[in-house]
């Protein structure tokens, strides 16, 4: 414990709370010291509170088990007893989750979160590790605008957009301006949290509209893909985005079906095959505990990526890809698939903070 930063999961009770929790039993860099949740939990005992609802299918972190559980409400109860927090907090107005975090980080008490309601906010970086870890440098002017001295905020983002934004980035990245995108996604029930889409709706079925879902995939693109300029985040103009979400009767995993545009410049099926293949980013490079050894990783079966057979690949951290061919109405189109629960939620923020770590924005706490 001497050499690992006591953490606090906030909304530790929920499906996503309690994937941090379990993620992080036996990490290499961090220890969960610190639970709180909502006010009708706080003062009971961790294990008591879940013990009946806890979904993630192994036991309880013994070292968790016991904790008592506080009232998320409470920033200044988290002071001394964790370095800083995981936020899965879910409340019915994203503003109440927006004030919360940043009541935590007036506290000294930096916020890694999963939850949206900062995603947009212009000196928050929302963080997909491999692609924009550029956007960190913009925490020092959160700080100053807020006054904050060790506190500050950094976000995910939806976890959808893990499905397919590495590749694109990947192209990007050699030179191949993407001008459009159309998107389609089937979205694991997982996503919908605990206890989710009611059984009568998704079995034998496809819901065709998730609330949000479309907005989010349309523009988060264009901020994970922006520059840091004078203090703010500043989006990309391109790609334009055209999404349909779906819910399709799957546990774990988002697939994504990605038709994209190129500009004067094409890369042949071949050349992006091996674009994919050599990808790789700074937390490969440093080795980062949760990151995967290929981020990208193609099949070449005409049938994969499917949910249930490619969803643990990397850990449940890569983006596994198929179906790469030509597209009749822009250049090309392919299936990509990522772990929501994982890459696409808890795991994904274990990555960021794994990556603050390392760069030293925990050094002073």
């Amino acid at each position: 414990m001497a050499d690992k930063i006591a953490v606090g999961v906030l909304g530790a009770t929920g499906m996503v709370g309690q994937r941090y929790i379990k993620l992080l039993e036996n990490h290499p860099f961090f220890k969960v010291t610190y639970v709180a949740a909502s006010p009708r939990s706080a003062g009971q005992v961790y294990k008591d509170v879940v013990a009946s609802k806890w979904l993630i299918g192994e036991d309880i972190p013994a070292d968790v088990a016991d904790l008592v559980i506080q009232d998320a409400n409470d920033a200044k109860a988290a002071i001394g007893k964790c370095k800083f927090v995981f936020s899965a907090l879910e409340l019915p107005k994203k503003e109440d989750i927006k004030n919360l975090e940043e009541a935590y980080a007036a506290e000294g008490i930096p916020v890694v979160s999963n939850a949206s309601a900062n995603r947009w906010t212009e000196d928050v970086p929302m963080l997909i590790p491999e692609i924009n870890f550029a956007h960190l440098d913009v925490i020092a002017e959160q700080k100053k605008h807020h006054g904050w001295d060790k506190g500050f905020i950094a976000v995910k983002p939806n976890c959808s957009l893990q499905t397919y934004m590495m590749p694109i980035h990947a192209l990007i990245q050699a030179g191949y301006e993407v001008k459009k995108m159309v998107v389609t996604t089937l979205q694991a029930t997982s996503g919908a949290g605990y206890p989710g889409v009611p059984s009568f709706d998704m079995i034998d079925n496809i819901v065709p509209f998730i609330g949000g879902e479309e907005e989010k995939t349309e523009k988060e693109c264009l901020k994970i893909l922006g520059t840091v300029k004078n203090g703010k985040i500043e989006n990309a103009a391109l790609p334009v985005v055209s999404s349909t979400c779906t819910r399709v009767p799957v546990i774990d995993g988002h697939t994504a079906c990605v038709s994209l545009e190129f500009g004067d410049k094409k890369p042949s099926m071949e050349e992006i095959k091996k674009i994919w293949a050599a990808y790789k980013s700074v937390p490969q490079e440093l080795n980062l505990p949760s990151s995967p050894e290929h981020p990208i990783v193609y099949r070449e079966e005409e049938n994969r990526p499917q949910p249930r057979r490619d969803r643990e690949t990397g850990k449940g951290m890569a983006c596994v890809v198929g179906r790469l061919r030509p597209c009749n109405v822009f250049d090309i189109k392919f299936v990509a698939l990522s772990h929501n629960t994982k890459r696409g939620a808890a795991m994904g923020g274990i990555l960021n903070a794994e990556l603050l770590k390392v760069k030293g924005f925990f050094d002073n706490l």
